[in-house]
């Protein structure tokens, strides 16, 4: 096993891999910006090396600073987390060809994955569902493009290959309006990936979003460890996660859960990965893998009992996985919120010292976080704060015990998103399960409607 691991990350995820680490006997490294000196994994790694100031450009993005901080402090492995350089097969290259071990994917897994045109190609090669769309990027030209549209039938999304996390997609409704949205997409996605290839996909009217969690190792061996229904959402990032998803069926799951693992064998696949499906009338459509940790790991964990941030340091140390596909047992219900310091309903970040913190407790409640009293949420990152995951044998019995752990939560001093996820957990809609990725937004569109008559 490592003797020591320098985690790339902050926040609740580089604290959550600490914890992993230190169960397992290994030393740990903490990289960090100067605006997370005072964080609480900082002060509990057994080593830790400010790279750079603030902005995570200087810091958290900055490959050389980080292989330094592993190089001086004789770390044999970096484990990236997510986010941040969790997806950058370039990193993950640089890692190892510095002599350390990258705990995750190899880079021409990553980088595979990393382009939606070929990670949709090499799904179609493996028996993977796609959604029906362009069979590779968009054509230069225009005429090509409507014929492609005319095929698929509108409405279509035209995404950039290079894209993710909801950026870099347009939905087009009529024709007219096909080649403007083309080459907006192309400008953004060149902007903000260096890269301009667009391909276009049939926009589902009201899908919800499932995904099948999966590991490997490096002798071939592949695992899907169930689904989680990550369909509440707003402008394409996730605030709910649930394990099992409502309604999906014993069969459903193992037949996709397998293709899925097959698709891993095919490629040569290593660790933890997520293939992401829309769901609509029944069926799965791949939209793309996530080559990483998932935000929402903790609700596969709860319901399979494993611990996947082991599995991962496992797996990169070129262990086999310790079970086979007959032997994961799925056993109760798992909800996630994501606590978020925003404004709950016009969600603007809301930064700044926490003044009194009192995390939630009782059986079947499990709170990720790296936040306490006296700390200061810096305005430069994501606006996550922590995660609160409740268990239980049912659905509703989860539920329940998640409306309890929100309504003894306490966190002041800043504004956090709890009130929204207290009013979507008596949702009716959400109580029956099974709603679809648009339907948050839509009930936000309504209330705003309903508040100006």
């Amino acid at each position: 096993m490592f003797e020591k691991i320098l985690i790339a990350n902050r926040g609740e995820i580089a604290l959550r891999i600490q914890r992993a680490c230190r169960e397992l006997g290994i030393h740990t490294v903490v990289v960090h910006s100067e605006a997370d000196t005072e964080a609480k994994y900082v002060r509990l790694a057994d080593e830790s090396v400010c790279i750079g100031p603030a902005p995570a450009a200087a810091s958290y993005l900055n490959i050389p600073a980080i292989i330094s901080a592993a190089e001086v402090t004789d770390a044999e492995a970096i484990h990236p987390g997510y986010g941040f350089l969790s997806e950058n097969a370039d990193f993950a290259e640089k890692v190892e060809a510095s002599g350390f071990v990258f705990i995750g994917p190899h880079p021409e897994n990553i980088r595979l994955m990393g382009d939606k045109v070929n990670a949709k190609q090499a799904m179609i090669k493996a028996g993977v569902p796609v959604v029906p769309g362009s069979e590779g990027a968009l054509p230069e030209q225009g005429a090509e493009t409507v014929k492609i549209a005319r095929k698929v039938g509108y409405p279509v999304i035209i995404k950039a290959a290079g894209g993710g996390g909801g950026r870099g997609m347009r939905v087009v409704h009529t024709e007219a309006a096909l080649l403007n949205a083309v080459n907006l997409t192309r400008q953004e996605a060149l902007a903000a990936f260096g890269n301009g290839t667009v391909y276009m996909e049939k926009f589902l009217e009201n899908p919800r979003h499932i995904e099948i969690q999966v590991f490997a190792d490096e002798h071939k061996n592949a695992v899907y460890l169930g689904e989680r229904d990550c369909s509440m959402q707003r402008r394409h990032q996730k605030i709910i996660e649930e394990a099992p998803a409502p309604e999906l069926t014993p069969k459903q799951r193992e037949r996709i859960g397998e293709r899925c693992a097959e698709a891993c064998r095919k490629i040569g696949y290593r660790g933890a990965g997520t293939f992401e499906f829309l769901y609509e009338n029944g069926e799965f459509y791949f939209i793309e893998m996530n080559t990483r940790l998932q935000v929402e790991h903790p609700v596969t964990e709860m319901i399979t009992g494993l611990d996947l941030v082991q599995l991962q340091i496992r797996v990169a140390n070129g262990e086999k996985l310790p079970f086979r596909q007959k032997d994961i047992e799925l056993r109760g219900h798992a909800i996630e919120c994501r606590i978020n310091a925003e404004d709950p309903y016009r969600f603007t970040p809301s930064p700044g010292r926490i003044t009194s913190y009192h995390p939630p407790g009782g059986p079947g409640i499990r709170v990720d976080t790296h936040v306490y009293a006296g700390y200061t949420v810096p305005p430069n990152y994501d606006s996550m704060v922590g995660k609160v995951i409740a268990y239980g044998a049912t659905r509703e019995q989860a539920i329940g015990r998640m409306r309890i752990a929100l309504s003894e939560m306490a966190v002041e001093g800043i504004q956090t998103n709890i009130p929204l996820h207290l009013e979507l957990l008596h949702d009716l809609r959400f109580m029956r399960g099974g709603t679809s990725i648009h339907y948050l937004e839509q009930k936000l569109a309504e209330e705003t409607k309903q508040k100006k008559k």
